[in-house]
Formats: structure tokens, sequence, C-alpha cells
């Protein structure tokens, strides 16, 4: 039998959409109040892939200053498209924005080689579990303790998630008496805090013990995630039932390994919108593994949900609130949550996500 000959990359497209926020959104360190996404489409063998960012419009742009490297290249040849791109970039910085514009574009070539093989994106990625866990995250500091616990409680009642997750540091006073209030109101679930790297080392010292006494058992971006000293004094000095995570900001697979030789967290976090995609992401599922390291996805559960299926050392996703609403919102076969899971529907092929353009445009414009 002779081979076939390999599906050609016809088309690559980029369009943003910016969807405002259903409530003000603030963490430790940000403010915001509406969400900027860059969706990718790749053309290739008859099929269509999708791929996204959660970005700066000028994401879109380096997509386009990268679209003539595939071009004509073999659809199924991903990891050769993913290091010419990252040599593409060289003088332009591999690192944030043109990481965001890598990650969809990858994101977008796998969804589209299992579109042509007509196989569930986990199925070709090579599935190490059924369904994975999700923690409900939200939980903003611009929300009152009202919202904030009937927000957390609700993914606990309803959603059957066995961790939440909340945001602390931007009003220090007011953080362990809103923890409190949160561990109050989800009962026996697992209560997360994330500081956005909103604490000076010793105050994140002082808060890992006291949120340790009032129930709480992930503390993440205690201190800035580049401050890796800073991390590993916490993790080793946190109170025991503590895990440390850190990583969401991580573009390239040299800052994962950084992280990991430094002993800066109990969880690596990794993000397949922000890391080149799902082939960075599995590089760093990889390091993981060779550390021995629990691994855990940040945001865009949709997107995460096939890899993190495949991923060895996976412990769980984030049912990001923001993420989650524009999801549903713009893509047909969005994944729900049942019973504090979520797993990927094998009757769709790629990442089962189909992209509802009529629906979207009226978020089409330049975002920020």
């Amino acid at each position: 039998m002779g081979r076939r000959e390999a599906p050609a990359v016809e088309r690559v497209t980029a369009r943003v959409y910016a969807i405002p926020t259903d409530a003000p959104e603030s963490d430790g360190t940000f403010a915001w109040t509406e969400t900027t996404i860059v969706v990718v489409e790749v053309d290739a063998g008859g099929k269509t892939g999708i791929g996204f960012t959660y970005a700066a419009p000028a994401a879109a742009s380096i997509v386009g200053t990268l679209e003539p490297l595939l071009l004509g290249g073999d659809a199924f040849a991903i990891e050769t498209h993913w290091t010419a791109m990252i040599g593409a970039v060289r003088n332009l910085g591999w690192r944030g924005i043109c990481a965001n514009a890598i990650s969809a574009i990858d994101n977008a070539l796998w969804d589209v080689k299992a579109r042509i093989l007509e196989l569930p994106l986990v199925t070709l990625l090579g599935a190490a579990r059924p369904a994975i866990a999700a923690y409900g995250s939200g939980g903003f500091t611009s929300y009152d303790e009202t919202r904030l616990c009937a927000q957390l409680a609700h993914w606990v009642e309803e959603g059957g998630c066995r961790f939440v997750k909340m945001k602390v540091g931007r009003q220090p006073d007011s953080d362990i008496s809103r923890v409190t209030a949160a561990k109050a109101a989800i009962g026996d679930a697992a209560l997360f805090v994330d500081a956005n790297g909103a604490y000076a080392c010793k105050a994140a010292l002082e808060f890992a013990a006291r949120y340790r006494d009032a129930g709480v058992t992930w503390f993440e971006e205690p201190v800035s995630s580049d401050d890796l000293e800073g991390l590993r004094l916490i993790r080793d000095r946190a109170p025991g039932g503590l895990d440390i995570a850190a990583g969401e900001y991580g573009y390239e697979p040299f800052y994962f390994r950084r992280m990991l030789e430094a002993g800066a967290v109990d969880v690596l976090q990794a993000d397949a919108t922000r890391c080149c995609g799902i082939t960075g992401f599995l590089r760093a599922a990889r390091l993981c593994d060779a550390w021995g390291m629990p691994m855990s996805a940040h945001c865009a559960p949709a997107m995460h949900l096939h890899v993190a299926c495949a991923a060895p050392r996976m412990r769980h996703i984030e049912w990001f609130h923001d993420h989650v609403r524009i999801e549903q919102m713009l893509f047909d076969g969005a994944p729900s949550l049942q019973g504090g899971q979520v797993a990927p529907d094998l009757s769709r092929p790629g990442h089962g996500l189909d992209f509802k353009h009529d629906d979207a445009q009226k978020f089409a414009g330049s975002g920020r």
C-alpha cells in the first residue's frame, strides 16, 4: 500500500473578540471588565481546526506574520511547524505575545490533524484517563462576601466540585475574613487561594500559616512566579497540607525546567494558550513526569480537556468563571461539569469544539 499524500496547510486566519465580564473583576494585582480571546482557524485536508488564546489583539498580528511559514506545509508535521515558529520570533522575543500566538496556531494544528483522522484529540494523544477533575475558580476580590460565597457554594452543590478557588491579596486586611466565610460556605470541599503574586515573601509566609489554619489546602502564586527563591522559601516553610502552586506564566519549556530545578512548587501549572500550545504543554508534562511532579492546567478548560486527559500526572483543570462563560458562548461542544469532573465527548473529532461565527460577531473588535 502506497503512502498517501500529506494534507497541506491551506489557510491560517486569526480573529479578535472582546467579551465583557458579567461584573467587574479583580485579583491581587489586576482588574478588568472584559476578556479578549484570539481565535485561530487552520484549514487543511478539507477540515478546519480551531485554536485560541486569551491574549491582547497583538497576538492576531503575530499569527499573520507566522502564516507564510505554515502555508503548503504538511499539516501533520506539528513539531516541524512549532520549531519553525519559535525560530521565526527570535528577534521579536519568544515569550509573551509571540508565545500566545504560537499557542493558538499549535492548538489549531492539533485539532485539524485529529479532525482529518476523524479522531477525538485525546485518542490521538493517547488517553491516560476518561475524565479529569475540575476545580471551580473565580471568587474575585471585587466580589462582596455574599457573591463570593454564593459562587463557590454553587460549584460545590450544583457542579459537584471537590475543590474551589478564590482570589486574595488586593486587601490583605480582609483576606482572612473572606477566606473564613468562603470555607464555611463550601463545607467539606477543599478551598484554594490565589494571590497572583501580590504578597511580599515574609507576608506570604505569615498568610500561609493563617490560611492553613482556616482550612486552605492550596496557595497559588503567593509571591511573583519569577521569584523562584521566594517560592522555594515559602514551600519549605509552609505548614503541611498546603500545596504551593505556580507556573501559569510559563511561555517555554526552559521556564518549567527552572521552576522544577529550583524546587519552587508542589504542583506545576501550565497553560496551553500561553506555553506554545498543546506541543508546549506536552513538553511541560514530560518534565513533570521526569520530576515526579503533579500538574494542573490553568484556565481555558475547553482547550485543556483533551490534553489533560492524556498527560500522566495531571491532577485537575481550572473551571475558570470567565473562560467557561466565553467558551460556552462561542463554541458548540464546549464541555460541561458533571459530578466535579469533565469528560471529552468521544463522538466529536478533534477537541470537539465548533466555532459559532455568527454568535461571536457581535464581540468582534479591537479588544485590549
